[in-house]
């Protein structure tokens, strides 16, 4: 068990730490392929891809080190979190498709953070 949470913590963490980065760093114009950030200012682009590095990090780094190991099932709830509220986002938007790999997502997290509490 410990192997495959090992391997969703990873998956996920490259994941948010990738997309947060991108999100943080990025100017608005260069994220117009993603819809959503239309509806958002910059700086509400910025949140929400800082608090997705961090949580991306907070997945892999306190279980890895052995340093407030709790940090690790919190990032992954506030991770499944982030993804309820994308998914609302995408209903009320109409943007069906999109909600389908949030669910994914949060599934992946509630089951890293069950597994590490």
């Amino acid at each position: 068990m410990n192997i495959f949470l090992w391997i969703l913590q990873g998956l996920l963490g490259a994941m948010f730490i990738m997309a947060g980065i991108m999100k943080s760093t990025q100017p608005k114009e260069k994220l117009a392929k993603m819809t959503w950030t239309a509806r958002y200012s910059p700086g509400m682009i910025k949140f929400i891809g800082g608090s997705e590095l961090l949580a991306g990090l907070g997945l892999i780094l306190p279980w890895a080190t052995g340093v407030a190991i709790i940090l690790t099932p919190v990032a992954a709830g506030a991770l499944a979190l982030i993804m309820i509220l994308a998914a609302l986002d995408h209903l009320k938007n109409d943007e069906k498709k999109e909600v389908m790999v949030n669910v994914i997502i949060f599934v992946l997290a509630v089951i890293v953070a069950f597994g590490r509490f």
